[in-house]
């Protein structure tokens, strides 16, 4: 059975109960899981998430995203069902899952599910919650939402290193955090502070993505460095991470992001094949770890045997 608007969320509290167990059981369907995020806001972060999660799916794999900027959500309007009724389905135990809406931009993608708070609020309303209610709401949106099985797992943080991060990054097995930077000095001072955290949180593989890397001016053709030029490659090699690649600034992505379509679905654009790039180097490194993974792993039955 199904119901149009989907339930309350509940957050009176955040003692012990089956939530954490249920998001314990759903990430285990997920293959990767992939946090986007950054030390500072205004780098394109959900940018990069939105094209990272429509390049995956456009090369056939099952993606999920999941805003978990709940102050700030706008990945809904990113990817174009900001609209969308949210329907929920009432499981065995009388509980209620919501069924997170999708879009396959008229066949061009696997269809990509999404889940935000934007959802569940009306548009203009600020969310005025103090941290423990912002993490059990998250919280319920992985344990909450009827996601299946995925190949990807995307989740989009608010800037910094706060709270919502911290719940995440405890909750769930990350297998990837992908920082995002500008080249300027300022964002790279906070970046920094984002890859750290991610090693202190033992997150497998790390890499940095350098955001409005450049504009190629329309006029003239050249190439011109707005906010400096290599900071991410260098802060990426100070931390001993990987780098996976510049995006530059295209005219096109603020009309595509108001439009709902990601840039990287502009196959002419630079910027799209930036992102393409990026998704082929992360692919690869996540397959090279998986099968490292497998093969300790049989190593050790070997012992055992």
């Amino acid at each position: 059975m199904t119901i149009k608007t989907p339930p309350t969320l509940n957050i009176a509290g955040l003692g012990a109960d089956p939530l954490t167990q249920r998001i314990n059981e759903k990430q285990k369907k997920w293959k990767y899981k992939i946090a986007v995020l950054s030390g500072k806001g205004g780098v394109g972060k959900s940018t990069v998430a939105v094209n990272l999660a429509a390049a995956l799916a456009k090369k056939g794999y099952f993606v999920g995203i999941l805003d978990a900027d709940i102050h700030g959500p706008n990945v809904a309007k990113m990817l174009g069902v900001e609209k969308a009724d949210v329907l929920a389905e009432r499981m065995e135990d009388g509980r209620f899952e919501m069924i997170p809406p999708m879009n396959d931009f008229l066949g061009q993608t696997t269809p990509i599910k999404v889940m935000s708070m934007g959802f569940l609020v009306p548009e203009d309303q600020p969310i005025i919650w103090r941290g423990a209610l912002v993490t059990k709401a998250i919280k319920q949106l992985f344990g909450d939402v009827k996601w299946g099985e995925l190949d990807f797992m995307i989740i989009d943080f608010p800037p910094g290193t706060g709270d919502e991060i911290l719940t995440v990054t405890q909750t769930l097995q990350l297998d990837a955090a992908i920082i995002v930077t500008t080249p300027q000095e300022v964002a790279l001072l906070d970046t920094g502070k984002a890859v750290n955290m991610m090693k202190r949180m033992e997150v497998p593989y790390i890499a940095v993505v350098e955001n409005m890397s450049y504009l190629i001016c329309p006029h003239c053709g050249n190439k011109i460095d707005l906010f400096g030029e290599g900071g991410g490659e260098k802060l990426a090699q100070k931390e001993g991470v990987d780098f996976l690649g510049k995006i530059p600034i295209d005219l096109k992505a603020r009309e595509a992001s108001d439009a709902g379509i990601p840039i990287v679905l502009y196959e002419d654009t630079m910027a799209a094949k930036a992102f393409m790039e990026i998704v082929d180097k992360l692919i690869a490194k996540l397959e090279e770890m998986k099968g490292e993974e497998t093969e300790e792993e049989s190593s050790e039955e070997s012992k055992e045997e």
